[in-house]
């Protein structure tokens, strides 16, 4: 009998199943961990690429010629003031 759909728990197991069970699971979690840690190293080549990305911009931000519009701390007020 399955407890919780689990076979390692169904008393009609001997020890050489349990052990293959237990052997096979393993290696499919072996299997996922390997892809979930080749996602995270893609995911992090792409946000240092974006960060690289970043930096640039705020330096062409910075570089660009300043605009004929004051800083609002050099505004005059409006002649409602």
């Amino acid at each position: 009998m399955l407890h919780n759909g689990n076979r390692l728990t169904d008393p009609r197991m001997n020890q050489e199943q349990r052990l293959t069970e237990l052997e096979t699971r393993l290696a499919f979690q072996d299997d996922a961990l390997s892809q979930l840690n080749d996602v995270i190293i893609d995911q992090q080549r792409r946000l240092d690429r974006m960060f690289a990305q970043i930096l640039q911009l705020q330096d062409r931000i910075k570089s660009l010629t300043p605009s004929n519009i004051a800083p609002p701390s050099e505004e005059t007020p409006p002649p409602h003031y």
